[in-house]
């Protein structure tokens, strides 16, 4: 890597390394069962910024998970909080007892109450922002950072590209406070477009599943080798009466046996043999427990196998280290490439 263009990469992500606390502005996008404290505490040792994730864990669960995280990095480390988690502000008081320095608001739109909750103890806030709209909002409820996350990504996703979504709201609202981009992000080249366009950093999470460090089944890890990025499709909605929140995941029987079930399920309520609303928890239970089934039991048939589309670049298990520095190298070597040449 080049002095030049390192420096460069420094200035033009100062602002997120200045408010994560760390070396590079990389989040670790927290993903449930992977990004727990081995994870998390490479991502942050590595020079990233790790995110735990919560998600469905108790206080007691999430209390014992971020002292086992301090334990394993001096490093600041951020925590992932779902706004709809029945206990969550008894999480927050968790974050707020173990000295949590960053606190993310995903799964929905925070209340401005949980917002200053975290803040009353010092921490910083980051919440996710689908649209130009609600990063306004959040803005006067106190959000400190934003992540604006594009359908490309893994997981529960948004309708919109996060090439468009970059192009709505850098530009309104990079001068006010960091925002960060993610999903579809697999490659240093990447993300210096987006720190071009006002980024403060990036946030990744497919690259890191095939971490060495990441605990997610070996059968797991082979899903995201073998697969290219077509591979990764959200959830398909047979019928507009019952909705079902899309999730981007590597298509297997589990998915196709999705498709099925919801329409056995319709045929059923259009008999008469059951209830609306009925009907519909049976559809939303389907996949419980489907991530876990395939992260920790390694079923990628018939669990769920979030994936973003950068699932095709991850070609090989790595350290969390090389990959970080890899896609510094990467960055590095794209901003070199702007060098004016010398013509003969």
């Amino acid at each position: 890597m080049s002095d030049i263009g390192l420096r460069q990469l420094d200035e033009l992500w100062a602002r997120g390394c200045d408010f994560l606390g760390s070396q590079y502005a990389i989040l670790g996008g927290a993903m449930s069962w992977i990004s727990e404290r081995h994870l998390v505490s490479a991502i942050s040792n590595g020079g990233g910024f790790g995110i735990l994730a919560c998600g469905s864990m108790s206080p007691e669960l999430l209390d014992a998970e971020i002292k086992a995280t301090q334990a394993l990095t001096s490093k600041p480390f951020g925590v992932n909080l779902i706004t709809m988690h029945p206990n969550l502000d008894q999480l927050i008081d968790v974050c707020g007892a173990n000295k949590v320095g960053h606190v993310v608001l995903a799964g929905g739109l925070p209340s401005a109450q949980s917002i200053r909750t975290a803040k009353d103890f010092g921490a910083k806030v980051v919440c996710f922002a689908p649209a130009l709209i609600i990063a306004k909002k959040l803005i006067r409820s106190g959000a400190d950072a934003l992540i604006i996350e594009g359908a490309e990504a893994g997981g529960h996703i948004g309708p919109v590209a996060t090439s468009v979504l970059a192009q709505e709201i850098l530009p309104e609202m990079a001068s006010q406070l960091p925002v960060f981009v993610a999903g579809g992000i697999g490659r240093g080249e990447a993300i210096v477009s987006y720190l071009d366009m006002g980024a403060a950093g990036v946030q990744l999470g497919t690259r890191f599943v095939c971490a060495e460090e990441c605990v997610a089944h070996p059968k797991f890890k082979q899903a995201f080798l073998r697969a290219s990025a077509r591979d990764a499709q959200p959830t398909v909605q047979i019928d507009p009466a019952f909705p079902v929140i899309p999730v981007r995941a590597l298509v297997n029987k589990g998915t196709q046996r999705f498709a099925q079930f919801q329409g056995e399920v319709i045929a059923r309520w259009r008999n008469g043999e059951v209830e609306q609303k009925a009907a519909q928890l049976e559809i939303e239970h389907f996949w419980a427990g489907a991530l876990r089934r395939a992260v920790v039991d390694g079923d990628v048939e018939n669990g769920s196998v979030m994936a973003g589309q950068s699932v095709g670049l991850v070609t090989k298990e790595q350290s969390t280290s090389d990959i970080i520095q890899e896609l510094v190298a990467q960055a590095v070597v794209g901003l070199d490439a702007r060098s004016p040449r010398k013509i003969a």
